[in-house]
């Protein structure tokens, strides 16, 4: 891993080069992204079987072949074993739990002229959950972009999940039994998103697409914003973590292992305020990283974008933090609520020693879908609202219109728009 000293004159040159990710999308990506989309919008459900049988080595016959049914989703949740059956349930619980309190409801107001003023709150009709299906399989991700739609009152939740030579996961469609997913097209790829987007012969068109994926989805994703709504183009994950040293150094250690081991471009950085801390948190990870079975892996992520940064003290810390704007953000430190007042940016803040981000990711809570690439400075977790849309309310009385009428009138002349004057000089006495 890197290691930079805030007190260096070159600190802020090297945290920028750091924090430097190559977003520009790659041409060719995006050339094979683009006839995806066209040549699934154009031949419906035979394109989402050419691309499926090419892609993931399978061989479907026809689009039957791949779909899973609520029948089937139970039929997978009773293939698993006990403790996973519990584990999947407790989470989903919990997520449910929170996200209910994410709710927005109507509301309303008469002002003194009579007029009603208010905002309706409804669910989205349909939506579409993308679940990666490569290097791993994810049941989290399900829970997570699943139950906050079912608590939004989403009457449809399509999920689209790649089967790689046809090999189904039980956990994946077991959590989309748990989560309530109404149908499963075991698609993936940019042909997923182009089908959930434009919608086919049999899959429906949905009004939004959430959930991560690789490159491929990600520039699907971008390109068919506009025609339905997306949560975020997300990129590596992100763990940042703050420590002053009270925190066994394993623990910190194997938290950073838990970011690293996403992939070979995600980024783990420390901050610590005693540089003997650091070195105690560096001799824990060269011990342990011997048992890590994703060891390649997490040693090109940490060797790529990991850090070690040693700050004067927390506030500094802190400062850091909110330029980073982590998606994962551990207050690692005594006295946790206080500092997490100082954190403007960050997806989520997880505080305490006990508070490993691995628990966020499954089973807390809070959404484990969360801005990355610095975007936690202008956006946040995925979460109810987002299922939610809100249309405002007007009731104008005969009052109102009146004192409503005669301002919109000159303003509307002022923009020489006679018909919206006029519109409102009708319903003037």
């Amino acid at each position: 891993m890197k290691k930079l000293d805030t007190q260096s004159p070159d600190f802020q040159a090297g945290l920028k080069a750091l924090l430097a990710f190559e977003t520009a999308q790659n041409p060719e990506t995006e050339r094979i992204v683009a006839d995806i989309c066209a040549d699934v919008q154009k031949r419906g459900d035979a394109a989402l079987i050419e691309y499926t049988n090419k892609f993931d080595q399978t061989n479907a016959k026809s689009i039957d072949d791949l779909i899973l049914t609520q029948a089937d989703l139970k039929t997978a949740f009773e293939r698993i074993p006990n403790d996973v059956q519990t584990a999947l349930q407790t989470a989903a619980c919990r997520v449910e739990s929170y996200h209910q309190r994410q709710k927005m409801e109507s509301w309303s107001y008469t002002d003194e002229d009579g007029t009603l003023l208010g905002q309706q709150i409804t669910p989205l009709d349909r939506v579409g959950i993308y679940v990666p299906g490569g290097k791993a399989a994810y049941p989290s991700s399900v829970i997570m972009n699943a139950m906050p739609a079912h608590v939004a009152g989403v009457k449809e939740i399509i999920m689209t999940v790649p089967t790689p030579k046809g090999e189904r996961n039980d956990i994946v469609l077991a959590a989309a039994y748990v989560a309530g997913v109404t149908k499963v097209f075991t698609v993936g790829g940019a042909q997923a998103v182009a089908a959930l987007a434009y919608g086919t012969e049999t899959i429906p068109q949905v009004d939004k697409i959430t959930g991560p994926g690789n490159a491929f989805v990600a520039a699907a994703k971008r390109r068919v914003f506009g025609v339905v709504g997306i949560d975020m183009v997300a990129g590596p994950s992100e763990i940042l973590v703050i420590a002053d040293g009270t925190t066994p150094a394993d623990w910190v250690a194997m938290d950073l292992f838990s970011q690293a081991e996403h992939d070979e471009i995600a980024q783990a950085i420390l901050i610590g305020t005693s540089q003997a801390y650091l070195d105690e948190v560096q001799a824990a990870m060269d011990r342990l990283i011997a048992t890590m079975p994703r060891r390649d892996i997490i040693e090109a992520s940490l060797g790529n974008r990991g850090a070690m940064i040693l700050a004067k003290d927390l506030d500094e810390a802190c400062g850091i933090a909110n330029y980073i704007a982590p998606e994962h953000l551990e207050l690692s430190v005594e006295n946790p609520q206080e500092w997490a007042k100082k954190i403007r940016h960050a997806g989520a803040i997880f505080m305490g020693c006990y508070t490993g981000e691995s628990l966020g990711d499954y089973c807390a809570g809070p959404n484990h879908v969360l801005p990355t690439s610095r975007t936690a400075r202008f956006s946040s977790p995925l979460g109810t609202y987002d299922f939610q849309k809100r249309s405002s309310l007007i009731q104008v009385s005969e009052h109102g219109a009146q004192k409503l009428g005669e301002t919109a009138s000159v303003l509307a002349h002022g923009e020489s728009l006679t018909a919206h004057a006029r519109a409102a000089e009708f319903r003037m006495k």
